[in-house]
Formats: C-alpha cells, structure tokens, sequence
C-alpha cells in the first residue's frame, strides 16, 4: 500500500490562511502592520528564490516585506552595520539573514548581533536556550513546520522513536529539542545520526518517524524503512536537472505510512512559520503579545 503523500503546499495554505487573518484583526485593532526585512549578500540563485518566494508568501499573508540586497564583497563590518540599523528600526519586527553567507563572513557573528525579538528564524542562542527549556519565544522555522506536518498524520508521537539524519542548527539539533519536549507531536525518544554515527542502517531501520536533513541525494533507500514509519525528507538536491530529496522517494512511498514530496513539502511549511513567528514578533515588539 504506498504511503499517504503529505502536501506540504495544501498545510501550508491552510497556515497561511489562518494568519493572514490574524495580520488583518491585528492592523484593525492596534494599526500594526508586522514587517520582515530579508538581508540577501551575493547572488546565490537558490538564495534569491528562497526570499523571493518568503516575498510573495508575506504579501499575501497581509505582512510588509523588505530586501536589502548586497553585493558578494560586502564586508562583515559592514553586514554587522546594516542589522545593527534594522535593530533599532521600530518599523521592522522580523529580521532574515538569508544563508549561506559569503565565506569571508562569520555567519555566527551576525546571527549572534540579530535582536533576539526581531529573530523570527531562531537561530540566536537567546532563542535557543528559550526552545531547549521548552519555553519557546519563537520555534525554528523548519523544525516548525517538520512538526506540524507530523502532527497531520495523527500518529501518536508520545514514545515514538524519531531518528534524525543530520545534526545542523538549522534543522538536526533544534527537531531533536521539538520531538523531546512535553506535548502535542512531541514526547518522542530521539536519536540524531550524522557523518560518525555507526551503524546508521540498523538505527534508522528502528525509527517510527525518520526526519533526512543531510544534503545526500535519495540516501534514505526502502530497506532502511520500517514498514508504517512516517518520513519527512528535508533535502534539496539538484541530480541532473532533476530536484530530488534525502530519500528515494518512489521507493520509500511503498514501505511507509506517510511521506513528504520534494519539492511541495517541507519547503512550503517553513515559509508558513516564518510568517507565524514575523506576526508573533509584531505583536511583542508593539506590547500587543495578548492580541491573539
């Protein structure tokens, strides 16, 4: 039986929805209009689609969008200035660092200089510190989105063995801190595998839910599936003009309960949230946080 396909796109419209909405009673009664400024350095072409599309997403949702686009030799002093400025811009309330940085930029040194209200991505360690105690101001976007989508399934993630492949900032570590949380689509034991783990097949093989965020073109093959396990597939690779994922989706699709395309899946979610923390971040940054 093949594995019922997640539609990160449908979710996500349905996020999307549901906070354009709130943006639209939050204008009403306070006349804030949350605003995300995206910080773009160099010409990465899958870098610029990624905003373009976080753009598109925000001018539909009802949020104002701003890029500071930069050329490629922009230099870190002058990066550190430009967040500094958006800092103490009352105007904005969410602050993007799209990523990768050139390789003569310290991307922890900028990311570290972000106001902590202003993170909607979460990567600054005041926000990370918040998420591991399980007191979250804002939930990474990936992570986020991950969660929600598992939760569309209806498993019961309580006692569930997630295992995650890839041990990032971005997606490994903070999915690990969302899963082992008290709660809803949470509660699970998890197990993070990367470049050193040993015996990856067998662990992966255990997993109840596998999560593949390790940039491998269609790693995760059928054998290392346990029948009715739910697979999130956060790679994007490109293979011959093809995009492809982590997973070997035609495969895997026939061993699983439950699978996210690429693209369509994750993707979409991740956008959905940004947008969800940028509203969030209007309304603490204008002492309007109660205004749900």
């Amino acid at each position: 039986m093949s594995a019922e396909i997640i539609d990160g796109k449908a979710l996500a419209a349905t996020f999307r929805e549901q906070i354009a909405q709130e943006v639209a009673e939050l204008k009403s009664a306070t006349q804030v209009v949350p605003h995300l400024t995206a910080v773009l350095v160099g010409d990465d072409p899958a870098s610029a689609v990624y905003v373009r599309n976080k753009q598109r997403a925000c001018e539909k949702a009802g949020i104002e969008s701003t890029l500071k686009r930069l050329p490629a030799e922009t230099t870190e002093a002058e990066l550190l200035t430009l967040v500094k400025e958006l800092n103490a811009d009352p105007g904005v309330h969410g602050i993007l660092v799209q990523l990768p940085l050139p390789k003569h930029i310290n991307e922890t040194a900028i990311l570290d200089v972000v106001n902590p209200l202003k993170d909607v991505d979460a990567f600054h360690p005041e926000n990370v510190g918040l998420i591991v105690q399980g007191r979250p101001r804002y939930l990474p976007c990936t992570p986020y989105g991950i969660q929600q989508m598992i939760l569309s399934t209806k498993m019961e993630t309580a006692g569930k063995h997630a295992v995650i492949l890839g041990r990032s900032e971005i997606v490994g570590k903070p999915m690990a801190m969302l899963l082992i949380q008290r709660g809803m689509g949470a509660d699970a034991t998890v197990t993070i595998c990367h470049s050193r783990t040993q015996n990856l097949k067998e662990i992966v093989k255990s997993a109840d839910i596998i999560i593949a965020a390790i940039g491998q073109p269609e790693f995760v093959t059928a054998d290392m599936v346990k029948p009715g396990a739910i697979v999130i597939d956060v790679g994007i690779n490109r293979v011959d003009d093809k995009l492809v994922g982590d997973v070997e989706f035609e495969g895997v699709k026939e061993v699983a309960s439950a699978i996210t395309p690429v693209p369509g899946g994750v993707g979409p979610m991740t956008i959905a949230m940004l947008l969800k923390n940028t509203l969030t971040a209007a309304r603490i940054l204008s002492g309007n946080a109660s205004a749900k």
